[in-house]
């Protein structure tokens, strides 16, 4: 990163560290959490977000990802290999299931939620972080192939390895309702968040247009709907027998 775009990080985003999205999403999770939770990471992978981690905070933190090295994360108690569409633990395991980054990656959004509404306890809720999927970012990523998303991530630092397909069949407001809906889940909250824009602080150029474009969808609540990040919370009604 060169010097010029640091100094327009101090300028435009003092508050934006790091992984900033990843510290708004764990401040949601780590309001819900307690020491007698049973808590589930729905694409923990091989733990590469340190703010994804969550052990210490809820008696127990499982995981699971196609990945194998998911068995090595050293944020969970126990990571095993799966598919959201098969999740390998018994009906109403857990009081928290949460996703970060993986919404957009899913091939079969409405088995995913039904699964995880399966191992939620009533009264229990899911979690979501994922792009917007009308935000320019996604919009881009679904007109280029996989080869450039790999090529981009590795400017950020993230390996090819660590950057999957994506789809974004569940990535709107709207498509949130519906599969919560198919799934039994309720919807207590949905956000829209823009801030800085992470993926064009790559020269000084781009991230005057990303600060620009960041301003103007905060400008008005009627903008909301082309901000990058979707947070989501869906809560299985408690009456709910599965």
């Amino acid at each position: 990163m060169g010097k010029l775009v640091a100094w327009l990080d101090r300028k435009l985003y003092p508050q934006h560290g790091p992984n900033w999205d990843d510290l708004l999403f764990r401040q949601h999770i780590k309001e819900v959490l307690d020491k007698d939770c049973h808590v589930l990471d729905l694409g923990a992978g091989a733990g590469i977000v340190k703010q994804m981690n969550f052990r210490g905070c809820a008696a127990r933190v499982c995981g699971i990802d196609p990945d194998d090295r998911v068995r090595a994360n050293p944020y969970l108690d126990e990571g095993r290999t799966g598919v959201g569409e098969a999740i390998p633990y018994s009906d109403q395991s857990f009081h928290v299931v949460f996703a970060d980054n993986v919404l957009e990656h899913l091939e079969h959004p409405e088995a995913v939620f039904r699964e995880v509404a399966r191992v939620l306890k009533p009264g229990g809720l899911f979690l979501a972080k994922t792009p917007n999927r009308w935000h320019y970012l996604p919009l881009v990523a679904r007109a280029t192939p996989h080869r450039f998303h790999q090529f981009v991530n590795r400017l950020r630092g993230r390996q090819s390895v660590d950057t999957f397909p994506t789809r974004y069949l569940v990535n709107t407001p709207s498509a949130i309702q519906h599969y919560a809906a198919r799934s039994g889940l309720m919807v207590r909250q949905v956000l829209l968040v823009e801030g800085r824009p992470e993926y064009l602080r790559i020269t000084a150029p781009t991230y005057l247009l990303g600060w620009l474009y960041e301003r103007m969808v905060n400008s008005s609540s009627k903008l909301a709907r082309f901000r990058i990040l979707l947070i989501v919370i869906l809560e299985k009604p408690k009456s709910a027998q599965r």
